[in-house]
């Protein structure tokens, strides 16, 4: 799956986007929107397409203030999971 696939079939995560404006959404954006707002299968995909260490390299090179905005407890798990699996 491409990435502007990817972003068409979750648009619901991204509905405070203008649709002209979608295809311009950071990595950053996606990986927060998905952790925060995803399942679990769409956790998948976005490794599919943007390569697990592409999602752990934005994860973890957030600032501190994007990292404010995931929830404590999906920041916990992902911190986790991607250390064990991504790096």
């Amino acid at each position: 799956m491409t990435r502007s696939a990817f972003i068409q079939q979750h648009s619901n995560l991204f509905w405070y986007t203008p649709a002209d404006q979608k295809e311009d959404i950071s990595d950053a954006l996606l990986v927060e929107r998905v952790l925060n707002d995803g399942t679990l299968e769409d956790y998948h995909t976005l490794l599919q397409v943007l390569t697990p260490h592409r999602v752990a390299e934005v994860f973890f090179g957030a600032t501190e203030r994007q990292a404010g905005n995931y929830y404590p407890e999906i920041r916990n798990f992902f911190s986790i999971l991607l250390s064990k699996y991504a790096h």
